[in-house]
């Protein structure tokens, strides 16, 4: 799957995504090509965060996975879930155009 860097990365080559790339706040945990993308993430979180893009027909569908760890983890997540509403919506966008002028 080839991906341009869209902002800080640790990545062996800057046009190529590979498992165990960095990317942003994020590292590479799964990649099916032309089918999804698993990202693990590297902040501090009172949980463990994921973020998964797939393809679905002609859909892509971006997802984030999260496994509180105790009460902080709970009001952490009730807190910042609304604002994936915001954000997906952008980086779907955003995907979507890169990947049009390619």
């Amino acid at each position: 799957m080839e991906i341009q860097a869209w902002a800080f990365s640790s990545r062996r080559d800057p046009k190529t995504l590979r498992v165990g790339d960095g990317l942003d706040f994020w590292k590479v945990v799964d990649l099916k090509p032309n089918r999804g993308l698993l990202l693990v993430s590297q902040m501090k979180v009172p949980g463990k965060a994921w973020l998964e893009f797939s393809i679905e027909g002609s859909w892509l569908v971006l997802t984030a996975h999260y496994y509180p760890k105790g009460l902080w983890g709970r009001l952490y997540w009730n807190l910042t879930k609304p604002l994936h509403k915001l954000i997906f919506p952008d980086i779907a966008k955003g995907i979507i155009k890169k990947a049009t002028r390619s």
